[in-house]
């Protein structure tokens, strides 16, 4: 086979894997295991971190956690150290292998195929994976989300200007202090693109919400006694 040929061998199997990975989703999980309830029947219905911690505290809350940051982990190492390792050994692991696992991974959060292709938005599973793509960066972005949810109470403010902030980011980071060739650093940017506008258009709704004064602000205590 040519190496075109095992590429793209190499991202259709990293992006079915990354997808499976991604739809186990693990709000809906946690919930159902310490609850015995659906989180998508609870709250805003996302399934996700900040509405399993408003309806179902703490305990609920830290596992989905480390589930989402688990999940995004191993997709990427998978596509790392198995797909590339026995299709395409010749090509050297690079983090657009992992970007591009990434985006499949979230696909697959926010449209599970095991629960009706409705789960979360994906912010929680995309630091996961910028974590172990490009550390640098999720320590960079982490503090000024966090710092962001300080300003503005919003998670949802906050996950969509470090989603815009993203790929810029990303881009410099890579051309100006890696010293990544140019195209290199423009191809990640690109697929980092492509993560921040699946991101940001997933909050849609909390858009709408926020333009009607209805959005919920942050706050670490549980609505359920």
């Amino acid at each position: 086979m040519t190496f075109t040929v095992k590429l793209i061998i190499s991202l259709v199997i990293s992006a079915v894997i990354s997808y499976l990975m991604g739809g186990l989703n693990s709000a809906i999980i946690s919930v159902k295991l310490l609850e015995g309830e659906d989180i998508r029947k609870h709250g805003s219905g996302n399934a996700g971190l900040t509405n399993t911690l408003r309806c179902f505290g703490k305990v609920p809350a830290i596992c989905t956690l480390v589930g989402d940051l688990l999940k995004g982990v191993i997709a990427v190492l998978i596509s790392k150290y198995v797909v590339l390792a026995l299709i395409l050994p010749e090509l050297e692991f690079t983090a657009f292998i992992g970007y591009f696992s990434g985006i499949f991974c979230i696909l697959g959060h926010i449209f599970p195929i095991y629960y009706g292709f409705k789960g979360g938005k994906g912010v929680l599973v995309s630091s996961s994976i910028l974590l172990v793509v490009d550390p640098v960066c999720f320590c960079i972005i982490i503090p000024f989300f966090i710092l962001m949810v300080i300003l503005t109470k919003y998670v949802s403010v906050s996950s969509m200007t470090a989603a815009a902030v993203y790929p810029f980011l990303t881009f410099a980071l890579q051309y100006f202090a890696y010293n990544w060739e140019f195209n290199h650093a423009l191809t990640d940017a690109l697929l980092v693109v492509v993560t921040s506008i699946i991101l940001i258009y997933m909050h849609k709704e909390n858009i709408q919400r926020l333009k009607n004064g209805t959005e919920n602000k942050f706050s670490v205590k549980s609505k359920k006694k």
